[in-house]
């Protein structure tokens, strides 16, 4: 019989990484994590690419049902895969076939489609760009913030405070990583109070409270409250994504 769970996390302080340790932290699994250099572009290595080919994280092994290991990438699909093998009480999901389990795919891949990519270049251009363009940063800061119009909106008619039925879900987690980071995109979260407020319940979770320090202490709060902070962040941080880029234009 396999030897399940058998989880190893691979990942980074990010939004998409700290997504997996949050929803591992609310199922109460027991795993292994390996922090990815991806300053140093550790995600690139051999090893790495053979859990995950496309050399980004997270990515995660398990030991599967037959005995063997399954290799899992793209955080979206690691959720899925988590709450599809031990969520058996529903605690972040719902039962396959139900209404609510194709709603919180609506809103997952709202997120993995929408709101991660959008915000990701909002930050590219606002953060990381080696020149400030105008251009850029107004369509992707734009483009975040209609977004996180079409969740005020939504959270607005919400009974339960989160984003489908009467729980948390992976949805509501694979999104707090980014809606907590809105400063750094150019997004006034004030704007949206209902998103606000949805922000601040899910912080108020033991298991996002601590799920958010893994592999290293959540800083992206304080980084809001120094400015100096902020632009030193910012200033280390696009030299290593240029130099990425640099070495992907090389392959």
């Amino acid at each position: 019989m396999a030897n399940r769970p058998d989880i190893h996390l691979y990942t980074t302080q990010t939004p998409n990484g700290i997504k997996i340790s949050i929803t591992l932290e609310e199922l109460g699994l027991p795993y292994k994590v390996t922090k990815i250099e991806i300053s140093k572009n550790t995600q690139k290595e051999p090893w790495f690419l053979e859990i995950n080919p496309n050399g980004r994280i997270p990515a995660l092994t398990d030991t599967f049902s037959d005995g063997q290991i399954i290799r899992l990438f793209e955080s979206g699909s690691i959720q899925q895969y988590l709450v599809d093998q031990y969520d058996t009480e529903h605690k972040i999901s719902y039962p396959r076939g139900t209404r609510e389990y194709y709603e919180v795919n609506n809103w997952l891949f709202f997120l993995n489609a929408g709101v991660g990519p959008m915000q990701g270049q909002a930050n590219h251009f606002g953060r990381y760009a080696p020149e400030h363009i105008e251009y850029g940063v107004k369509r992707y800061t734009n483009e975040t913030r209609r977004l996180y119009s079409v969740l005020n909106t939504h959270l607005e008619k919400s009974t339960s405070g989160y984003l489908v039925g009467d729980r948390c879900t992976i949805a509501d987690i694979a999104h707090w990583g980014w809606i907590t980071a809105a400063f750094w995109a150019g997004v006034d979260i004030e704007e949206f109070p209902a998103l606000k407020a949805w922000e601040e319940r899910m912080l108020a979770r033991p298991a996002v409270e601590k799920g958010r320090h893994v592999p290293d202490r959540h800083t992206i709060k304080d980084l809001q409250k120094d400015p100096e902070k902020t632009k030193k962040e910012a200033e280390q941080t696009r030299k290593w994504v240029q130099k990425g880029m640099a070495n992907d234009a090389e392959k």
